[in-house]
């Protein structure tokens, strides 16, 4: 069994990066090699992914869920068996994800990816997919600006 351990700081708060990090739906999106991410209930996740060319489907288990912090769960089936998200805010508009994982490869080509580090990368590929598209989705809200919105007549 492996432990990887990657971070990525990204330009938002630590509130909006969980935010996102919650819409499971969406890793397809940032996840190589993740194509479907369903919600079966509260604490249950049905996953569909080709891990080193093999397309493979497992349940995992949300086991810790502390907001805007903290997420955790552990997989049934698959070879990624336990995952934890933390969410670090270093500014206002600024924070920091760390994602740990437990990896038990099965088979000889996934023992060789993982001796060449090839899961660890994929990791940190995915992490730098995630800070690109949540920063392209937030944009700070000035209260001001809303308030124009709402009230345009001021302006003038």
């Amino acid at each position: 069994m492996s432990t990887i351990e990657k971070s990525i700081e990204v330009n938002v708060p630590e509130y909006v990066a969980y935010n996102q990090w919650t819409h499971f739906e969406e890793f397809p999106q940032f996840m190589e090699g993740v194509k479907d991410v369903k919600r079966l209930d509260v604490k249950r996740l049905h996953w569909k992914a080709e891990i080193a060319g093999q397309d493979t489907e497992w349940d995992a288990e949300i086991t810790e869920e502390m907001a805007d912090q903290r997420l955790a769960w552990t997989s049934r089936g698959g070879d990624i068996k336990g995952w934890v998200a933390t969410f670090h805010q270093l500014s206002d508009a600024r924070s920091k994800v760390v994602l740990q994982l437990e990896y038990d490869p099965q088979g000889f080509a996934e023992n060789v990816g993982d001796a060449l580090g090839v899961v660890s990368s994929r990791v940190q590929g995915d992490l730098e997919r995630f800070k690109e598209l949540i920063e392209k989705r937030w944009l700070p809200i000035r209260p001001e600006t809303i308030f124009d919105e709402i009230f345009p007549s001021r302006l003038t």
